[in-house]
């Protein structure tokens, strides 16, 4: 469980810091975002899925 929170407090730094370094290129970027297809969205979100399990997989090795 210790393991489990470090990683979710990793993964909320990395997450943060573009909105904390450059907020109106971030609002920006969200407003692309909206404009892509959601079938386009499900198909990048899937392959970053995968592309973590690999390297979950590949890490515990």
């Amino acid at each position: 469980m210790e393991f489990f929170l470090c990683v979710i407090g990793m993964v909320m730094i990395v997450e943060g810091l573009p909105y904390f370094a450059f907020p109106d290129k971030m609002k920006n970027w969200i407003q692309q975002v909206i404009e892509i297809p959601d079938g386009a969205l499900r198909k990048f979100g899937l392959v970053l899925m995968l592309v973590g399990l690999g390297l979950i997989y590949f890490g515990k090795q």
